[in-house]
């Protein structure tokens, strides 16, 4: 499946894209708000993992656009932003999932499996992947 990862830091972004890789998914990759909007409005993605705190455009902006634009494609938040207001915020604004950095990686793949299975409507807690 393609997903996209929109994360500015290179440390995470590698560490991210390395997981989902390792899961048998491509993914492209966005470091800025404007490029984020672009390949997630104009692609098909399975899911997104999206960072809010972006140069150019927020995250938030990025996700109510998509929104806006009808855009049903679920995202799960991956932020440094972790009050309970800011992840209600996030949810409120077009939000699937939303988790606050740092992370476990394992809980993140957990959460992305959950997601993508919920988006195909599938009842089982596991994913075949070109099978």
């Amino acid at each position: 499946m393609r997903l996209l990862l929109v994360e500015d830091d290179r440390r995470i972004a590698r560490d991210v894209i390395a997981l989902l890789e390792a899961q048998g998914h491509l993914v492209d990759h966005a470091t800025d708000g404007e490029d984020a909007w672009f390949k997630g409005d104009v692609e098909d993605y399975a899911a997104v993992v999206l960072d809010l705190g972006l140069p150019g455009m927020d995250g938030l902006a990025v996700l109510k656009r998509w929104r806006e634009n009808g855009r049903k494609t679920p995202v799960l938040v991956l932020t440094a932003r972790g009050s309970w207001s800011e992840r209600v915020e996030g949810i409120d604004a077009g939000a699937d999932e939303y988790m606050a950095k740092p992370s476990q990686m394992t809980e993140l793949r957990a959460r992305m499996r959950a997601q993508i299975r919920r988006s195909k409507g599938l009842a089982s807690p596991t994913i075949e992947i070109g099978g």
